[in-house]
Order: C-alpha cells, then sequence, then structure tokens
C-alpha cells in the first residue's frame, strides 16, 4: 500500500512556496489583461487592435511572423522553457521526486486528461471540428491557484500542493499532445538539425557546463530548426529546459536550473503570460459569439472543462483511495479534493493557447475561445463555493 500521507505536504520546499505565491499573484495581472483585451475587442478601437495583432514583423535571418504569432510562437517558447525547468526541478528535488508522492495527482492528471477530451469528441465526433478534442485537456495552473488563494483562506497545504502537481503534470501532457499532434509535415532535414543542437546541448549539460551561451545559442537554433522542420516551435523550448543543468540535493541551489529558474519565472508570470492574453483572449461578446456556446465547439469545450475534469479527478482519486492504493493525506477533506477538481477545469491559458493550435477559421476560433472563458469562469465559481461550503461547515464544527 502507497502511504500518500508521506507526500510531504506539511514540509514544502521553498522554492515550491515560492512557485505557489508567484502563480498566484501572476493571475491577477493576468486577469487584468484578459479584461483589458476583452474591453478592445469591444470598443471602438477593436479593428485597429486586430490589426495590430496582426502585422507582419520581419526580423533579420528569422521568420516572416505576425506580431500574434511571435507571441505565440516565440514568447511562449520562453514560456515553455520555464516549465520544462519548473518540471524537472519538481522530478528531481520537489513534490513529484517519488513514486508513492506522485501517483496519487499523476493518476488523477491523466484522468482529468482522459475524460474531457472523450467528452469533448462526443459533441464533435466525425466532424471537422474534432480536431480541437485536446482543447479541454489543460489546466491553468496561474489562475486555478490564484482562485485557490482567494477562495479558501485555510486550505489544508496537502490540497494546494496536490492541485499544483496535477497542474504541472497537465502541463507535461500538453506538452506531448503539441509534440505529436499539433505538428504539420516533417521536414526531416531541420529535424535532424535540431536533434543534432539537442544532442550538443545535452553534452554540454552532462559536463556540468553553468555558462548560459551554449544553452541560449542552442535555444534559439533548437527553436528555429523545429519551426522549419514543422514542429511547434515551443517544443524546443521545453527540451532546452529539460537540458539545464540541476546538481543533486545539495548542490541544486547553486547550478542553472535553480539560478535561471528564479530569475526567469517572474518574467514568465508577469509579462509573457499577459501579452500572451492581451493578444488571445480578446472575444468579441456578440450574439454570434453567445450563440456559438451552444455549437458542437461550444458545448464540447463546456462539457469537457467545467463537467470533464472534475468527473475525471475526482472519480480518479476516490477510487484509489476507496481501493487502498492510496491515502489521502490527514486533514484533507472529499469536499477539498472536489473543488480543487472544479477549479482544475479553469483551462484559459493553455485551453486558449491549444485552441490556436487546432484552428485556423476566425469563426470556430471565436467559438473555442468564449467556451474556454465560460467554462473557466464557471469552474473558478463553483470550485470556490465548494470550498467556501468546506470552510463553513468546517466553522461551524467549531462552534
Amino acid at each position: 500500500m502507497i502511504d500518500y500521507t508521506k507526500y510531504r505536504m506539511n514540509q514544502l520546499n521553498s522554492a515550491c512556496a515560492e512557485f505557489i505565491r508567484q502563480e498566484s499573484a501572476g493571475s491577477l495581472l493576468l486577469m487584468l489583461a484578459t479584461i483589458i483585451a476583452m474591453v478592445l475587442a469591444n470598443s471602438p478601437m477593436a479593428e485597429t487592435y486586430e490589426h495590430a495583432l496582426h502585422l507582419f514583423v520581419d526580423l533579420p535571418l528569422l521568420p516572416d511572423m505576425s506580431l500574434l504569432h511571435w507571441v505565440n510562437d516565440g514568447l511562449m517558447a520562453i514560456f515553455f522553457l520555464v516549465v520544462g525547468m519548473e518540471i524537472k526541478r519538481e522530478f528531481l528535488f520537489g513534490e513529484l521526486k517519488s513514486l508513492s508522492a506522485t501517483l496519487l495527482p499523476i493518476a488523477a492528471a491523466v484522468g482529468g486528461m482522459l475524460i474531457p477530451a472523450a467528452l469533448y469528441s462526443l459533441f464533435n465526433m466525425g466532424g471537422p471540428t474534432a480536431q480541437g478534442w485536446a482543447i479541454p485537456m489543460s489546466t491553468d495552473i496561474a489562475f486555478s491557484l490564484g482562485v485557490l488563494a482567494f477562495a479558501a483562506k485555510r486550505v489544508p497545504r496537502s490540497v494546494i500542493v496536490f492541485l499544483t502537481a496535477l497542474a504541472i503534470v497537465d502541463d507535461l501532457g500538453g506538452i506531448v499532445v503539441i509534440a505529436l499532434f499539433y505538428s504539420t509535415q516533417l521536414h526531416w532535414t531541420a529535424l535532424g538539425a535540431g536533434l543534432a543542437v539537442l544532442m550538443l546541448m545535452a553534452l554540454f549539460s552532462w559536463r556540468n557546463v553553468h555558462h548560459p551561451l551554449p544553452y541560449v545559442l542552442g535555444g534559439v537554433l533548437t527553436w528555429y530548426a523545429f519551426y522549419q522542420a514543422g514542429i511547434h516551435p515551443t517544443v524546443a523550448g521545453v527540451l532546452t529546459g529539460f537540458l539545464i543543468p540541476a546538481g543533486t540535493e545539495n548542490t541544486q541551489h547553486s547550478h542553472p536550473l535553480h539560478l535561471w529558474e528564479h530569475k526567469l519565472s517572474p518574467w514568465s508570470a508577469f509579462l509573457i503570460m499577459p501579452i500572451f492574453a492581451l493578444g488571445n483572449a480578446g472575444i468579441s461578446m456578440t450574439s454570434e459569439s453567445f450563440a456559438s456556446l451552444a455549437s458542437p465547439i461550444g458545448l464540447g469545450i463546456i462539457a469537457g472543462l467545467f463537467l470533464g475534469k472534475p468527473l475525471g479527478i475526482f472519480t480518479t482519486v476516490f477510487l484509489m483511495v476507496k481501493l487502498g492504493i492510496a491515502k489521502k493525506p490527514e486533514g484533507a477533506k472529499w469536499m477539498h479534493y472536489l473543488g480543487a477538481s472544479i477549479l482544475a477545469g479553469i483551462g484559459f491559458t493553455m485551453s486558449i493557447f491549444l485552441a490556436s493550435l487546432s484552428f485556423s477559421d476566425p469563426a470556430e476560433l471565436t467559438s473555442a475561445k468564449a467556451a474556454i472563458v465560460t467554462a473557466s469562469i464557471l469552474s473558478g465559481l463553483v470550485g470556490s463555493f465548494v470550498f467556501k461550503i468546506s470552510e463553513d461547515r468546517k466553522q461551524g464544527n467549531r462552534t
């Protein structure tokens, strides 16, 4: 039997605690950027806003892409670089380093990806919109932790770490999906060049080279090679993050993984993600966009995020505990896990990113974005309500 109580929930290291605080704070700026984008898209400046996003940026030696594409393919590669470093740190030194600690959140994350994808596919089976099946699989770690921080003042630390670990595994799943299913026809010469650069970076990492130049230059070259190869270039960011030298449990704080993640994470949370939201969250709130919520895309995404996420996550946790495979940590109640499962339905940034990869038709993309925002708001409100009920019950039991 796996003793899940040894999950070290009450002994969070400072890196994990700082990560949670940063993601929660970043969610406020992300929300502000989203509101600004929505206001711009529904104001007299809407045409100027759209025109600015589709201006082409010509940079020497680099692909000619619109400003929006540079945000989604360029800046997001840096975001995924940070995600790659976060995942590596968690698996080496953090809350995901032991099987007993990770089995429950990993299994819950898998359930929380499969059920939403299946529900979306039910609404879109056999149609041209079936390619959006991955959209409701994601959890926005910044928004979900931000809502949890505001909604539940006395939630057990174990639940916070559970949601964090689950969202990190979700990110990893999303990265695999992007690499496998959202790449175009492969150009093998460019792919071979990209893999050769990755092998060279791996050699530098194995030799414990700390200077940033090989990894910066290697990351840019891999990004360009993957772009030319037909693989989404953000995958290059993740793989570069995996190759940053990490050190050991005792020396990690003096190694590039810790130092560079510490420096880049604020830029990712407080600059890159708000810029992404500013460029992608502008939805024109017309009668057509509201009507699109009842389309197969809209219904599939709302069902996947708002219903599929909690169904997949909570059912997996419940079965694993009842079957004796894992234990709930002391102090964590079923209502806590239900609330966390619902909050995991806040897909937002990652879901919008996957939607931009899934649909090139503006009407389909608008429908997907409207459904993502709707489902994320519903998940945030209902999840907060569940945590409020849980705290009221606990308060009532004390009186």
